[in-house]
């Protein structure tokens, strides 16, 4: 019974702080003390979650024996690479999709006619991290 116990006064410290917001947001009133409330559960749920851990079910030797059985230096690796490539192709569609979407706003805006083609190339920018993600999807799957 004491398992149900503790995560539902979590929950209820998490949930407890809408109620006044709700309150408040009817009346009008400014919201800074709910915001303070809720800062005040927050770190009591925290204070809760130190003094009684809930993750002791499995202990960090037996984590530790799986995690070596399953994950080697060339996996780890292989994990490794399949995040650069969706992070870095990311980062290149961002900038891409950036600098090209305020040149296609600038075309449209003196030709409306030009919507199709200013929409292509910012369309192009964003394929750069769907191929990003497609490589570390197969980077994954060849690892496994």
């Amino acid at each position: 019974m004491e398992i149900f116990i503790l995560p539902l006064i979590a929950v209820i410290l998490l949930c407890a702080p809408v109620i006044p917001a709700v309150k408040r947001a009817k009346t009008g009133k400014n919201p800074k003390k709910a915001f303070i409330a809720n800062l005040c559960t927050f770190f009591g749920v925290m204070a809760l979650a130190i003094i009684f851990p809930f993750g002791q079910v499995v202990s960090a030797a037996e984590a530790q024996a799986a995690v070596d059985a399953v994950i080697s230096t060339g996996a780890g690796i292989g994990y490794l690479g399949a995040g650069l490539a969706t992070g870095l192709s990311c980062v290149g569609a961002g900038i891409a999709v950036g600098s090209g979407s305020s040149a296609a706003i600038g075309a449209v805006a003196e030709d409306p006619k030009s919507f199709v083609k200013a929409l292509i190339f910012v369309v192009l920018g964003e394929g750069i991290a769907l191929y990003g993600l497609l490589i570390s999807i197969l980077i994954i799957n060849g690892l496994g």
